[in-house]
């Protein structure tokens, strides 16, 4: 049987069991044959948020009570309508997506203003909230549209305009968007087409923040340079274990602490209570411990790198939240609450907006010295416990791997002094340099950092200087490709330099906003450096060689004139077999010590100047 037919008659099977992928989706197949978790009850006071069905304002997904979400024309047809009858939103377009689509930021303010400069000349706190970085997590757009509509036309929530702004983008990943179908996401309630979560190109747009690669990623940091907001908001849904709580969130811990404060004492307990009130059960973002159940113990997520959202703007000082509703709950209630979540952001901007700027301006200001490059979970117990809100579980074995599964049965369950894990322990770290020099000819490593906001100082006419610059040792090369890139690691050694740098080669000073940003991409021991995406490999490719009938005679007058250099030959060839045993090791010895060897081989070629 070809894989073809075996797929056909697998999904005629799925049809007839009742099984089409959109009650798979649902996971509440009335035959008895549904395959998610069953559904815990829930009716929350926030559904009085949704509109009539003759309502001329009525959202798409309301319309279709929360079982479909609007194709990205539906979606734009029904923002450019509201933006025509409502002068508090003004549409901009970011840029146009490789397959001609347009990223569009709706900007909300009670004068309905039209740039940066007129955003910030009144004086409000801007929330800057987007969805669909992931296409198939689409819940905040449809909340989008419904907020946007009650503070404008239906002025159910025009007060929040008072004190603070909004910047809305409602599809982020705008291509993924219309590759929808109902088998996208067979892990989530609703809705029942999504498009995909990485772009056409099969990259994932929430790997891309350090390395920029993708003309969204860049439109959406270069809006986001040019509006600096007080808060930025994205806007996911994930899976992994069930539990109680349908709307979760975490932010980076690691390089703002006057911002973490105001997240921890101010936004934490406000934005609970107000979902709470709403009908909602927040918490904090989180996986399994174990991999399997919550209950014995949950790793609490924090980027530690600016790979992804909340990273990035931790490293940058940018307030930033990563938000992740949980898969396993129904549309309409995901939708729902991230509503509230996000009626309860602009609210709480406009109370205690001014005190997350002070705290903006605080870290913008510090200049973290030594700047920790990675972390790990400690091996030490943790210290800190929670009381977890989950849904009972029960260990069965699977007929078909033999191994034991785990099985949610749907009824809530409380546990206390659930030990929270983190990665908290710093495993690498440096001391914060005056400046980095990197050289001209690395042009795509300087256009990435000018990208980020990154200031620089550009020579016009060559210059040299004392540096420290890195030799690379025992590089290693993924074993696969990820996010288009063959990633690299290695270990490093510092060496002194006198070196010059061409005209156009730039100077990136550390004593600046976003200097601990540029630290995470220059480091090569950091995770997300500009080394570790590979994007200097070329300095790995040893380029100099020697012919044996030259070096060998090379060699013997080497030790002649040399008798440390014997001593050490020969200590080398009775410790190590291996090098004993290989001609070309014996005459590659000899050749690094002479001056023909080439020096720039293994050679990090971004300097530091201390």
């Amino acid at each position: 049987m070809t894989l073809r037919r075996s797929s056909l008659l697998l999904l005629a099977l799925f049809i007839s069991l009742g099984l089409g992928l959109t009650t798979v989706a649902h996971g509440d197949d009335p035959s008895g044959t549904a395959i998610l978790p069953p559904l815990p009850p829930w009716s929350g006071e926030s559904r009085a948020l949704i509109v009539a069905d003759d309502d001329p304002w009525v959202t798409p997904a309301e319309l279709a009570d929360f079982d479909t979400s609007p194709s990205y024309l539906d979606t734009m047809a029904y923002l450019k309508r509201l933006a025509a009858a409502a002068p508090q939103i003004e549409l901009i377009s970011l840029g146009t997506s490789l397959e001609g689509r347009e990223l569009w930021l709706a900007v909300v303010s009670k004068e309905g203003v039209k740039t940066p400069e007129a955003l910030r000349a009144n004086g409000r706190p801007t929330l800057f909230a987007q969805s669909g970085i992931h296409s198939g997590e689409i819940d905040g757009k449809d909340a989008g549209l419904m907020l946007l509509r009650d503070l404008t036309v239906a002025g159910t929530k025009s007060e929040l305009l008072d004190r603070a702004n909004l910047l809305f983008v409602p599809i982020f990943g705008v291509d993924a968007h219309e590759l929808d179908s109902p088998y996208e996401r067979m892990n989530q309630r609703g809705p029942s087409r999504t498009g995909r979560r990485p772009t056409p190109a099969n990259l994932n747009l929430n790997r891309d923040y350090a390395k920029v690669d993708t003309v969204l990623m860049q439109m959406m940091v270069d809006a986001l340079k040019q509006w600096d907001p007080a808060l930025y908001v994205d806007l996911h849904v994930t899976d992994g274990v069930d539990h109680q709580y349908d709307v979760t969130w975490a932010y980076s811990r690691r390089y703002s602490p006057a911002i973490r404060q105001w997240l921890e004492t101010v936004f934490d307990p406000r934005v609970t209570g107000q979902l709470e009130a709403a009908g909602h059960i927040p918490g904090p973002f989180f996986f399994a411990a174990d991999g399997v159940d919550p209950a014995n113990g949950i790793y609490e997520w924090s980027s530690s790198t600016p790979r992804y959202s909340d990273g990035w703007g931790d490293a940058r000082h940018l307030p930033t939240l990563l938000v992740e509703n949980h898969a396993l709950k129904p549309y309409e209630q995901r939708v729902l609450g991230t509503y509230v979540l996000l009626e309860s952001m602009l609210d709480t901007l406009g109370e205690h907006g001014a005190e997350l700027i002070e705290a903006i301006d605080a870290d913008r200001a510090r200049r973290a010295d030594p700047v920790p490059l990675a972390h790990r979970v400690p091996e030490t117990p943790p210290t800190r416990t929670m009381t977890l809100r989950g849904i009972k579980s029960e260990m069965v074995t699977s007929k078909i791997t033999g191994a034991k599964l785990v099985r949610w049965t749907g009824e809530p369950m409380t546990y206390e002094n659930v030990p929270i894990v983190e990665a908290s322990e710093v495993v690498e770290s440096v001391t914060r340099p005056r400046a980095y020099w990197v050289p001209a000819i690395w042009r795509d490593v300087i256009d990435r950092l000018a990208r980020h906001g990154i200031e620089m100082e550009r020579i016009d006419s060559p210059r040299t200087l004392d540096v420290k610059m890195y030799r690379l040792e025992n590089p290693e090369l993924a074993g696969r490709v990820f996010e288009s890139h063959v990633r690299v690691s290695a270990d490093v050694s510092i060496e002194n330099k006198r070196w010059t740098f061409a005209a156009g080669s730039v100077r990136v000073p550390t004593d600046q906003p976003l200097g601990t940003l540029a630290v995470l991409l220059l480091e090569p021991r950091a995770p997300d450096s500009f080394f570790q995406w590979g994007f200097f490999n070329a300095v790995l490719q040893q380029t100099g060689y020697y012919s044996s009938y030259v070096m060998a005679p090379m060699a013997e007058r080497m030790l002649e004139a040399d008798p440390e250099l014997r001593t050490l030959f020969e200590k080398k060839l009775e410790d190590d077999p291996d090098f004993a045993a290989s001609p070309r090791a014996r005459l590659d010895f000899f050749y690094e010590r002479t001056p023909f060897f080439d020096d720039r081989w293994l050679l990090y070629p971004v300097a530091r100047e201390e």
